[in-house]
This record gives C-alpha cells, structure tokens and sequence, in this order.
C-alpha cells in the first residue's frame, strides 16, 4: 500500500496531478517533470532494476532514493487509533545508508540518461503492536511513514560521484577497515560501499593485506600507467 511518503514526495517533484501516476507502455511511472521520467524508491533499488533498465533505452530517468536521516516514532494501539507513545529514535541515517541499497543497482548505475537523487529525510513512522514472528522478531508493525522535512540532498550521475564518498583522509591504497574508521560507519557497510565503487570502475582491487582487499582509485591507476 502507498504510504503518505510516498505521496508527499510525488507531489514535491510534480505538483500537478495529471502529471503523477502516468501510464507509460506497460509501465506506471511515479510522476514526470522537465522531461524526464521519476520514479521514487522507498522500498529495494533492486525492486526496480529491470524497470529503469527499460525506461533508460528512450527516456531520461531519476530514480528518488528518500533515506531516514532521523525518525518520529508514533506508537498507536491500532491502525487509526489513539496515540500510546510518541518519541525521536535515538538512531541517526547518513548518506552512507545508500550503499545497504545501491548493490543491488549496480548492474544500472552509471547511466548516462540515469540521475540517481538521494534524499535526507526527517520522517514520522507509525507503529502499531504486533505479536512477533519469530525469535528477537519485531513486536510492532509499520503502518504508515510521513515526510517531515527533507534534510539534504545528493544528486549522483557518475562512480566519480560514488567516489567521492570516500573520506580524504585515506592512504592512497586503503581497506574497508580504514573506509570504515575514516568515515566512522560499520565495516560491513564499508565493504558494501567497497563493492558498489568496485562494480562501478570507481576503484580497483590492486593486491592484499593480509585477509584484507586492498583498494585504490581508478583514477590513481591510470595516472601511474601514464607515469
């Protein structure tokens, strides 16, 4: 189901509603403005991966990626119903986050006609309790998210865009360790980051650290061939 998100957002990137929920061949499309073609992705990249393959052969396309930067949790005791509890969580969204999405769109991603337009959010998230599905499983369901206001904004076109996600303090050839520690984020999604800027020609694997890959950027590989 839509949420109101989702709704906000088309609104924001088209306000004319014969402009949103456009039939496009056999494609519904989110909106279109300028000329080009939006789609807004809460949900996987991947969801939508074939669908903007197709779209990129004749048309311009930017794909909206909303990222909670920061959340409204609002605990009601059913769907519509009276409000138990309302609080900011304590978690705190980056632009990092994209990278969790980005693997599974990078078999898409750099395209020339593809904007890819990554949003900071500050959203509410309404939760209604549920009992849990399984062990340490959630005991609440999502049953709506709102758009408070958007925090910030990045428009990605190239890898040397992904690229510059890289903190400048790193070594010239450097692990997902030191990706991490430098722009203080986990390792695990240090080494998604590392594979998106891998799959996109932004850095090249150029030997080993031990157990570690070690990465350099593309650009230093072909200043040193030139050299």
């Amino acid at each position: 189901m839509e949420t109101t998100l989702h709704r906000q957002l088309k609104a924001l990137y088209a306000a004319d509603d014969a402009t949103q929920e456009v039939v496009l061949g056999s494609y519904r499309i989110d909106a279109i403005a300028d000329g080009q073609l939006i789609e807004i992705q809460q949900a996987s990249l991947g969801a939508i991966r074939d669908k903007i393959r197709t779209l990129l052969e004749d048309h311009d396309v930017r794909v909206v990626k909303p990222l909670a930067g920061r959340k409204y949790l609002i605990k009601k005791a059913r769907r519509g119903g009276r409000v138990l509890s309302s609080r900011y969580s304590p978690s705190r969204g980056t632009f990092f986050d994209l990278f969790e999405d980005l693997v599974h769109f990078v078999n898409v991603f750099p395209h020339p006609r593809l904007t890819l337009e990554v949003i900071l959010t500050e959203q509410e998230e309404h939760r209604v309790p549920c009992k849990a599905r399984r062990w340490r499983g959630k005991d609440y369901r999502v049953t709506d998210r709102q758009l408070r206001s958007v925090v910030d904004r990045l428009e990605l076109r190239t890898n040397g865009h992904l690229a510059a996600f890289l903190p400048k303090t790193l070594p010239d050839r450097f692990t997902t360790r030191e990706i991490a520690q430098a722009a203080d984020i986990p390792r695990w999604l240090a080494q998604k980051m590392a594979f998106c800027l891998r799959k996109t020609g932004a850095v090249d694997t150029v030997g080993k650290e031990g157990n570690s890959l070690l990465y350099e950027l593309a650009v230093a590989r072909v200043r040193e061939k030139a050299a």
